[in-house]
């Protein structure tokens, strides 16, 4: 079908758009030259009577017991709440959420320990200005509780939850606790005469000798770090410190760590020591 539009020739535009000539009847339209064509006319009848047929409305339904003259016209707003539920409800959290916070140290939660009086230098280089003494990070106990300060506390936490507890997953029912041996010491590197202060004195570091499973068993870093089946939790606990702490030492940096891994939070412009 083809609609022709009138143009006036130099008198612009036309007033009113033209009127489109109505649709020949459908019986008209279609050339019959095959009776499939027929079959087609006669559907596409059926498709438009289909399409345009009033849609009868559902019957009502109604429910056993109701009763119209009870039912409103919208439902009730409802109440604006009492001026003083707003301080209620302060009253009945903040409490709450200070009593969280005891027994936390370090201004995190997953720290638990007690902050404890400034250690004076004994030697040159010694001393810890703020130290904490740790008993759990991310639910896990330790062992003692090591002196250190904040930043290792902090570090410790962090390795703990992304690296140890994953390094072990579910085996045993999980992490219950590490095996601390070493923490708070004024004393040189490996205790050698005319050595540098070590970070141990400083309140930076912390040894790890072994973490205890839920259900008992033990994972020590001496024979776990060879150990067929072991190896690759000690050795994943490793390389997992890497990053939260400065240096790490484990069994095959020297003859100093055969039994534990070394962490402290000393920084290194090249980064992380890791042996």
């Amino acid at each position: 079908m083809y609609v022709i539009m009138v143009m006036m020739v130099g008198g612009g535009a036309p007033l009113t758009s033209p009127r489109p000539a109505p649709r020949p009847g459908l019986s008209t339209s279609l050339p019959v030259t095959h009776p499939s064509a027929r079959a087609q006319e006669a559907g596409l009848g059926v498709v438009l009577q289909n399409l345009f047929r009033a849609t009868p409305r559902p019957p009502s339904v109604t429910l056993p017991g109701f009763d119209p003259a009870l039912a409103i016209a919208m439902s009730p707003r409802p109440e604006p709440r009492p001026d003083e539920f707003v301080a209620q409800y302060v009253a009945l959290t903040i409490p709450q959420r200070q009593e969280s916070r005891r027994g936390s140290v370090c201004g995190n939660r997953q720290i638990r320990g007690t902050e404890i009086a400034a250690i004076p230098a004994r030697l040159p280089g010694c001393g810890v200005a703020k130290p904490v003494r740790v008993t759990s990070v991310s639910g896990v106990r330790l062992s003692q509780e090591p002196t250190i300060d904040c930043d290792t506390a902090r570090a410790l936490n962090t390795w703990v939850r992304e690296g140890v507890i994953p390094a072990v997953g579910r085996r045993g029912g999980g992490v219950a606790a590490l095996k601390v041996i070493a923490h708070y010491s004024c004393r040189t590197r490996n205790s050698r005469p005319g050595a540098k202060i070590s970070e141990h004195g400083k309140g930076h570091a912390i040894d790890v000798a072994a973490v205890v499973l839920k259900n008992g068993d033990v994972i020590t870093v001496l024979e776990g770090w060879r150990d067929r089946r072991d190896s690759r939790v000690v050795r994943a606990m490793h390389s997992s410190a890497c990053g939260p702490f400065g240096t790490v030492l484990g069994p095959e940096a020297d003859r100093y760590h055969q039994d534990h891994l070394h962490v402290d939070t000393a920084r290194y412009r090249s980064g992380s020591y890791c042996r």
